[in-house]
């Protein structure tokens, strides 16, 4: 006889974790169904000969006084709190980040930055009339120039896609607010709560890593009765006339079947949607097969030298490299490294799964990164002493110009499985922050247990900035 459950959880993300620890609080026993080795989902933290690696260098900060309280509640002295410190990376000069009107000024030249001034001039003049795509979107808001030089090349390494075939809601959700007039006015005033969240000087981090928080759940889960199964991936999700019954999971080559009542999932939908049994109508099978998703790969780098800049992460935004981002992690904690004479940096590399950075083998990548950290000349090659390679597939929800219409067909057919909820980031097909993935999971418990959230509304009218 099949195990059964009040409520499966499937995904072990920040979203899930949040969910199946609110429902442990409650005296519900959940079991969560994790398909990679641990917890934490994109924001995990692998280890590497005591060498700690952040996947996609997560900031913890929120305006939800909750979440704040959940992540300190978890952690305690564990949590420390840093000054941000980031540049990018352009023709040969490391710029401030958030932008810093005279550091600009300064590096790009009097001839250059009068350029720029008159190509904003000239956008705010003469918009565009719609803002359909991410490029009509920053012109209007930077100016043809700046938007060249700043935003182009950097946005279409992390997407793979030109910026006039993304769509201008990411831009909406993530950056909202913003413009060269906001960055000009921060950097002369300094921030004020009048400008949006993007410009924080300091967050706080886990001492450990992000992974260290997402153990910590996985722990409380544990200890308050649920509980949590790794390497078990989530195969099948057979239904009865709308209603959602059991799950089939693969764990160690076996395959097994839970039954529950209630049903929450951070699954891509992508992937969720030809899981469920009976399958859903061919359009819907179809529409979902169109939403995408880009892989991200990090490579590791274990350097001989105690430091290599002062960053936190650079911004890569010169074209002649595939880097797009590099962690320091010594820089977010001394304890992620193993020596103060060494440093660990991630180089970030964005992907489609199957496309030719994804293929690379792990020598090839890693030979990669040590020519680019070093045509970059924050390194020579033969600084690297060691390195590893991390890969992950569907990281990031793609903001294409048909995912609105594709989403809410999605949206439509879900609605008819009463007892299942989607969240986070992935289940969402939403590029949330951390702390808006962990309120939909919180938000899905507390409708379990009566309430009556509507999980889409979450992250409508935040302003952030990545």
């Amino acid at each position: 006889m099949k195990e059964h459950f009040p409520v499966v959880v499937i995904g072990g993300g920040p979203a899930g974790l949040t969910s199946a620890y609110e429902l442990v609080k409650k005296g519900i026993r959940p079991v969560l169904l994790e398909r990679a080795e641990g917890v934490g989902g994109l924001a995990r933290t692998m280890t590497y000969k005591g060498y700690r690696f952040d996947m996609g260098g997560h900031r913890f900060f929120t305006k939800a006084e909750r979440i704040q309280k959940l992540w300190e509640e978890m952690l305690g002295g564990d949590f420390r709190k840093i000054s941000r410190l980031s540049r990018i990376f352009y023709r040969g000069h490391f710029f401030k980040y958030p932008l810093d009107f005279f550091d600009t000024l300064a590096k790009l030249g009097i001839v250059e930055s009068t350029k720029i001034l008159l190509s904003y001039l000239g956008a705010r003049l003469r918009p565009a009339f719609e803002e359909k795509t991410l490029e009509q979107w920053l012109t209007n808001r930077f100016g043809r120039r700046l938007y060249e030089i700043f935003f182009r090349s950097y946005t279409e390494k992390v997407w793979g896609i030109p910026c006039d075939r993304i769509g201008a809601d990411w831009a909406d959700q993530r950056i909202r607010g913003l413009s060269l007039a906001a960055a000009v006015l921060n950097a002369i005033f300094g921030g004020n709560n009048r400008h949006p969240k993007t410009l924080i000087n300091e967050f706080h981090y886990p001492i450990l890593g992000p992974g260290m928080m997402w153990e910590r759940f996985q722990k409380a889960i544990e200890e308050g009765g649920g509980e949590v199964y790794c390497n078990a991936e989530a195969l099948r999700l057979k239904h009865v006339s709308g209603h959602l019954e059991a799950v089939t999971f693969k764990q160690e080559g076996e395959a097994s079947e839970i039954s529950g009542d209630q049903f929450i999932s951070s699954m891509s939908l992508e992937e969720l949607i030809p899981r469920i049994d009976p399958p859903p109508p061919a359009e819907i099978l179809q529409i979902a097969h169109h939403l995408t998703y880009r892989g991200f790969i990090l490579v590791g780098l274990i350097l001989n030298r105690a430091e290599v800049f002062s960053d936190n992460w650079i911004y890569v935004h010169s074209p002649e490299v595939k880097v797009a981002r590099i962690q320091n992690f010594k820089n977010w904690s001394p304890a992620m490294v193993t020596s103060p004479l060494t440093t660990s940096l991630g180089m970030e590399y964005f992907c489609s799964e199957g496309d030719h950075i994804w293929r690379m083998s792990d020598q090839e990548l890693m030979e990669l990164a040590k020519r680019e950290i070093a045509y970059l000349g924050l390194a020579e090659a033969g600084d690297v002493e060691d390195g590893a390679v991390f890969r992950q597939a569907r990281a990031y929800p793609v903001y294409d110009r048909r995912y609105r219409e594709h989403l809410k067909v999605i949206q439509g057919f879900l609605e008819t499985l009463k007892n299942l909820q989607t969240i986070g980031r992935n289940g969402m097909h939403r590029y949330n922050n951390m702390d808006h993935s962990m309120i939909t999971g919180m938000l899905a418990a507390e409708n379990i247990l009566g309430a009556n959230h509507d999980l889409w509304e979450v992250n409508k009218q935040q302003e952030y900035l990545e």
